[in-house]
């Protein structure tokens, strides 16, 4: 039961993580796009509103179908791993990238099925860094996070749960 209870707690959190990011895009939509940028600290950091089309850096521009089937597999890998993780206090880190990597691989997906672009809003100006949103945010962070546990806390046995089980 206790598995139960930790996979609603992942999907709530999910689903909040999600709802966050899509919040703030429409206040980008709503309040940036008509009204232009708001300058937080000048020549610094702005808010910048931007129809994005592409990924990271404007690669990859118009392909939509690729990024939608990119953000599915991902969805769908990490609900099995979410599966297989022991109900242990050491995999709260794991259990907390996968599902942040999930909403923002959602959160960019729903904008992409609904207007055909993801809403970027976040400018840093000093060093001309690519506009991003809160779902780049989950999944950068969570993903960096990620990487680190991987290679410095956990040792090889902790991750055993993720081989194939031999019948």
């Amino acid at each position: 039961m206790k598995k139960n209870i930790q996979i609603v707690f992942d999907f709530v959190i999910l689903v909040l993580l999600t709802l966050f990011d899509q919040f703030t895009k429409h206040l980008a939509s709503t309040h940036l796009k008509t009204k232009g940028d708001y300058v937080l600290i000048k020549d610094v950091f702005e808010l910048h509103y931007l129809e994005n089309k592409g990924a990271a850096f404007g690669m990859l521009q118009g392909q939509k179908v690729f990024f939608v089937i990119v953000a599915l597999v991902i969805c769908v890998a990490f609900t099995y791993l979410l599966f297989r993780i022991p109900m242990e206090k050491k995999y709260i880190v794991l259990r907390i990238c996968f599902v942040a990597i999930m909403a923002g691989a959602i959160g960019n997906m729903v904008d992409r099925l609904i207007y055909q672009y993801v809403v970027d809003f976040f400018y840093f100006k000093l060093i001309d860094f690519p506009v991003f949103n809160v779902a780049d945010i989950y999944v950068t962070v969570a993903t960096a996070l990620l990487i680190l546990v991987v290679l410095f806390f956990y040792k090889e046995e902790d991750l055993e749960f993720l081989k194939r089980e031999q019948k």
